[in-house]
């Protein structure tokens, strides 16, 4: 049976991929920052709830890759007002972390390989992404091909967490 806290976590995750995601094509930035923040908050819960949920199963690793992940989600929750050019610094500093994140939660076996995969994909992205951006390259959120291609990939990872979450006969 699944619990309730499996459920709230799974529905973050797909408030937060699906929201990101569409926020990242909007033209209105008014838009694009309200988007923005209900994913945000709505990951930062998921985050929050899987933090505790593999901290209890004494899966220590995956538990702090999560609580690194809110860590992440948070600063670039903190730059959404500021608009797109302004939000730069707290977006090198949440994708950086959610690099982090996202490689200290495929290091184990607890997710399927496929997950793991496109997890270090979206980690590999966002790692270049902020390394561009600290080197001078003038990229913003929503820029392509960096980082805009690592949204995908992320939101795939997103995809096989909440089918972990929620598949029958957990």
């Amino acid at each position: 049976m699944r619990s309730t806290l499996d459920i709230v976590a799974a529905i973050g995750l797909a408030i937060g991929g699906a929201l990101g995601l569409a926020g990242t094509f909007v033209e209105s930035a008014e838009l694009r920052e309200t988007l923005w923040t209900i994913d945000g908050v709505a990951l930062v819960v998921a985050a929050a709830l899987l933090t505790m949920k593999y901290q209890r199963q004494g899966n220590d690793w995956v538990a702090a890759g999560f609580l690194t992940f809110l860590a992440g989600e948070s600063l670039l929750l903190a730059g959404n007002a500021a608009g797109l050019q302004a939000s730069v610094p707290s977006y090198v500093g949440g994708i950086s972390l959610w690099a982090a994140a996202l490689i200290m939660v495929s290091g184990p076996k607890t997710f399927a390989l496929w997950m793991r995969l496109t997890a270090v994909v979206a980690a590999l992205l966002f790692v270049v992404s902020a390394g561009l951006i600290l080197w001078g390259a003038p990229l913003l959120p929503t820029s392509t091909p960096l980082p805009a291609a690592g949204y995908p990939f992320l939101v795939l990872t997103f995809i096989g967490w909440i089918w972990t979450l929620l598949k029958p006969g957990r």
